[in-house]
């Protein structure tokens, strides 16, 4: 996201059918907008919950092997905490916010959840890594969110987020919340991309991290 920049266009949104009472917000990876996500969000729909979809959340050299931009990194988390702020102000608390994200998308969705005070429903974590990995576990000590869910999906043919860099992701991960909770699946063949199998798997997650509220 553009730091400050008011100008930074509005996130692809898609509604709840009904009354929404959970919310995930979702982040595109490099070069991309969040109107790729909100379609297949689309096609994936919980009745219950909204769909946030920001766009030009794009941080150069985030990737598993650069020079990280630390402070890049840290003001886009506080920026997607401040999403996360709003769908509160909204009337959903932050316990029925999920984070997820493809690529940098979910490498940033991963940090913040890890390091946020906002305790949140989980992560869906695609095709990603964990970024400033060698300030954990400091950087988790204080999390809110040990106990949250984490789904972390990657294909074993990706050429550019290596499948190692995942599932080494989800061993670093294990070790800073309950490992019980991580759900580490693996997409045969599946490049730097998602699939319709994958997409099922992260609505039944949804779905089980974000069930109906009983007056609804």
């Amino acid at each position: 996201m553009c730091g400050n920049n008011m100008s930074a266009p509005l996130p692809a949104i898609v509604p709840a059918a009904r009354k929404a009472t959970a919310a995930v917000i979702f982040l595109h990876g490099l070069g991309d907008t969040g109107h790729g996500w909100a379609e297949a969000f689309a096609g994936i729909r919980i009745p219950h919950v909204k769909y946030i979809c920001p766009h030009a959340f794009d941080i150069y050299g985030l990737s598993p092997d650069a020079n990280e931009d630390e402070s890049g990194i840290k003001r886009a988390s506080e920026n997607l905490k401040a999403l996360i702020d709003q769908e509160v102000k909204n009337g959903i608390p932050s316990h029925r916010i999920m984070l997820g994200g493809f690529s940098q998308g979910g490498a940033l969705s991963l940090y913040t959840a890890l390091t946020t005070q906002q305790k949140l429903a989980g992560v869906v974590a695609l095709s990603c890594w964990l970024p400033l990995r060698n300030s954990f576990p400091q950087a988790s000590a204080n999390s809110v969110n040990k106990d949250m869910h984490v789904l972390q999906c990657h294909g074993d043919a990706d050429p550019l987020v290596p499948f190692i860099f995942g599932s080494q992701t989800a061993e670093r991960v294990k070790s800073l919340i309950n490992p019980a909770n991580i759900t580490f699946k693996t997409y045969r063949g599946l490049p730097h991309s998602a699939c319709p199998e994958e997409m099922v798997d992260i609505k039944r997650f949804i779905e089980k991290q974000l069930p109906p509220i009983r007056d609804e």
